[in-house]
């Protein structure tokens, strides 16, 4: 299991994450990206693609994250227009992240048209 999420539900993984706002698409630190996509989203299957956005939900919002390598470990920007719309204040601030698991995901992503599902 990552050591930035734990077990939460049927369907996600609750982790803290500090949240900060971007003038960009969602994103995390880039090597946290793929490790945790890795560890999360991977079937062992063979060679798979670690660069999938992993899909979290801060309040109310699923958010596709992919990595960038601008943001700082730990953290997860969000475009200003959704974080005005959370209960998160005086970012950056520490916040619970849910991390939809890999099937979760998939369903999330297909419903929004994602290509990388």
């Amino acid at each position: 299991m990552c050591s930035m999420f734990e077990q939460f539900s049927r369907g996600y993984y609750l982790g803290r994450l500090y949240v900060e706002p971007t003038d960009d698409s969602p994103a995390m630190c880039r090597e946290q990206h793929e490790q945790v996509n890795e560890q999360l989203y991977t079937t062992d299957g063979g060679v798979e693609r670690t660069d999938r956005p992993l899909v979290m939900k801060l309040g109310t919002h699923h958010l596709a994250v992919e990595g960038d390598a601008t943001v700082p470990a730990d953290t997860l920007a969000v475009p200003e227009n959704v974080l005005s719309e959370t209960n998160v204040r005086n970012p950056p601030a520490l916040a619970e992240v849910l991390l939809a698991k890999a099937d979760r995901a998939r369903q999330l992503l297909a419903l929004t048209g994602d290509a990388a599902v």
